[in-house]
């Protein structure tokens, strides 16, 4: 019998920004992509996270919202009623990009932590189009690697615990593009890292 090899994994970092803490009664209302890197078998590549990039935001699916969370993103909820993104749209947008970017390659999410943005990511690529170019289990999550590699507990993977070098320079501002960039970032240097 023939082994199969796997396919090289793209990781691509996901952020997104929500009204509420679950989806369907509540909505993402933008969310950002970044290529983070490709791994070969025992070999990582960091790719540069703003050179191939996906930013949308969208239109709230409901009239629910939690006024805390929406005023994380800073986003006016009144322009996205507005002028957001429809869902579907947008949606089918993002699985052709990750298609394009990741052509040869498994597509893999990642996210810090992996947990929030996937719950929503995936439901909205289920709701919004009935497909994931992720599959139902393609997630990766940063905060995991992070304590499995530092050999600490789950609650003790934070980035203000984490070796600065690990970090990336650039600011969480709470833009899901800009933190999508950031992660991936932090992504590569995890992956690249060696304790």
């Amino acid at each position: 019998m023939a082994v199969r090899t796997a396919r090289p994994s793209l990781y691509i970092s996901v952020d997104i920004e929500a009204d509420g803490p679950i989806p369907g009664p509540y909505s993402m209302i933008s969310f950002g992509a970044a290529v983070a890197g490709r791994q070969e078998g025992e070999v990582y590549t960091a790719a540069d996270p703003e050179r191939r990039t996906f930013y949308r935001e969208l239109r709230p699916i409901s009239d629910a919202y939690v006024p805390e969370a929406l005023a994380v993103s800073g986003l006016d909820r009144d322009r996205l009623v507005r002028e957001g993104a429809d869902p579907r749209a947008a949606m089918a947008e993002f699985r052709a990009w990750v298609r394009k970017v990741s052509v040869d390659a498994q597509p893999v999410m990642c996210g810090y932590p992996a947990s929030f943005d996937w719950t929503f990511l995936y439901w909205y690529l289920m709701r919004f189009g009935g497909d994931s170019p992720f599959g139902h289990s393609g997630c990766l999550d940063m905060k995991t690697l992070y304590a499995t590699k530092a050999r600490v507990p789950l609650r003790a993977a934070v980035k203000g615990r984490m070796p600065r070098e690990l970090l990336s320079r650039r600011r969480h501002t709470h833009h899901a593009l800009d933190d999508a960039i950031e992660q991936a970032e932090l992504m590569s240097n995890l992956m690249l890292w060696r304790p």
